[in-house]
């Protein structure tokens, strides 16, 4: 059956009510919002989607939105609910690592620990969220995105008897299943539903008053367009059930908007009373080991991608009816959001990392002015300058906030951060260092002897015969041989 075309591809009902404060809005160039419309147009019609809408958001901001129809005159806004599919499974796990960080789990616990009875018992809470428990990656039949959640009642019924399809830990292995447990483990442990403690915890601190289990008006419809025929039908808005967490969030384009800017950070407008900002972070790091020249990756929860020269992070969403993007590029501080309402359509999955790319081209991110800081220790600036790891030649930077700096001299692209901590020492953020500890030993005199970075010593001048270097050094000092 056709869909008249005259009829809207959205419900046009308003619910003002329900609607968010407006997000301040700094205006793009013009030549860039015309540019993100054309390719916008040429995604809705290439794509052949009865609607898209596509949002930038730049230092936590919604900065620009757009939209194209089948039907003129009935563009959908950033206020229209579009079905997000598994963008839904970063909401989750941002409720898993709030337990974590209130000392109510561990990464680290085998999910029977806290909810037992389950056929993946066996798997953590780590590799159910990075997608290496080794779990199916569907229920058993029927298809559960085109079927009710009552045909579904237990968590007995998401699993097959057997359901792992690799070892736990083993590899990434994409599993819906797998997320649907994490919302039964956020249930079981806050006593109430999963969705219940997503409004509390973290819906309503970000303002996302628009971000709903099931579709509140102005929503769109969801449609199959016909592969050989531009015709299409309805897709049926199914409630899933249990297997919510894994695909059931409907949101909007501003929404969405406040959801980039707070995975981004502090910084662009997020907020730690929800997420850590070390913790989200964590997030974003690949936590399944890429396979050869990677372009795609897992974090906890969160999808990595290398898109012409950047790191992506976000989630990609599809559910019958609905196609969704949300990708963040830290470096150029923009993030963009694509909602479409048609199942499937190659053309589109390329228009969320084009319109990341116009902004970012067009309107290079402009840095922060530099700044001295006040009051540096001079104790701290004692310790700048020239180290030497062995015949390594190393130089120590001190920067805001008492944090360091290590770089191969000449070479600041293989620079390693330093947090400081509350003992005197500090802790490497990055690269070969993370997590290492570096530390000032002092002489007896309280002169800075050299320092200790994970068992290396650094020493003033190389090979320091007063420090403590393993293996002693040669008595005669440097000689010709």
């Amino acid at each position: 059956m056709t869909h008249p075309a005259a009829d809207p591809p959205y419900n046009e009902q308003r619910a003002d009510e329900l609607s968010p404060p407006a997000l301040p809005v700094a205006d793009l160039l013009p030549e860039t919002s015309r540019a993100l419309l054309h390719r916008l147009a040429v995604g809705q019609a290439e794509g052949r989607t009865p609607s898209l809408v596509g949002a930038v958001v730049r230092s936590g901001r919604l900065v620009w939105t757009g939209a194209r129809s089948m039907t003129e005159g009935h563009a959908p806004d950033e206020d229209v609910q579009y079905r997000i599919g598994s963008i839904s499974k970063t909401f989750v796990a941002v409720l898993v690592m709030r337990l974590r960080d209130e000392g109510l789990i561990d990464l680290a616990d085998p999910l029977e620990q806290h909810l037992p009875d389950t056929a993946a018992g066996g798997a953590t809470i780590r590799q159910l969220l990075s997608h290496t428990a080794g779990l199916a990656a569907e229920t058993p039949s029927p298809w559960w995105e085109r079927t009710s959640g009552e045909l579904r009642p237990e968590l007995g019924h998401l699993l097959e008897d057997q359901p792992f399809r690799h070892a736990a830990g083993e590899r990434f292995h994409y599993s819906n299943p797998g997320f649907a447990l994490l919302g039964a483990l956020v249930a079981k442990i806050r006593r109430m539903s999963w969705f219940d403690a997503l409004r509390q915890e973290v819906l309503e601190p970000l303002g996302m008053t628009r971000t709903t289990l099931l579709p509140q008006a102005p929503h769109a419809g969801g449609f199959a367009v016909h592969p050989w025929a531009d015709v299409m039908i309805p897709e049926p808005l199914t409630d899933t059930g249990l297997m919510a967490p894994a695909g059931q969030l409907w949101s909007t384009a501003a929404d969405l908007a406040r959801w980039a800017a707070f995975l981004t950070g502090p910084t662009a407008g997020g907020t730690e009373k929800v997420l850590r900002a070390d913790t989200l972070a964590e997030m974003r790091r690949p936590a399944a080991a890429p396979e050869g020249d990677w372009t795609a990756c897992q974090g906890l929860g969160l999808q990595l991608l290398r898109q012409d020269g950047r790191l992506l992070i976000g989630h990609g969403g599809s559910m019958p009816g609905f196609l969704a993007g949300l990708w963040v590029s830290l470096e150029d501080d923009v993030a963009v959001i694509t909602l479409a309402n048609v199942t499937s359509s190659p053309a589109l999955w390329g228009v969320a990392g084009d319109l990341l790319r116009i902004v970012a081209e067009r309107e290079p991110r402009i840095p922060a002015p530099w700044r001295p800081f006040t009051d540096a220790d001079p104790e701290l600036l004692a310790l700048t300058g020239p180290w030497y790891w062995g015949t390594t030649a190393l130089a120590l930077h001190l920067r805001a906030d008492r944090a360091l700096e290590l770089t191969l001299l000449g070479d600041r692209a293989r620079a390693s951060r330093f947090q400081p901590e509350s003992d005197g020492s500090w802790t490497g953020l990055d690269g070969y260092y993370a997590g290492e500890p570096l530390r000032v030993v002092f002489a007896d005199d309280g002169s800075a002897s050299h320092l200790d970075l994970g068992s290396f010593v650094l020493t003033r001048t190389p090979y320091d015969p007063a420090a403590p270097v393993p293996g002693g050094v040669d008595p005669q000092g440097w000689h010709a041989g």
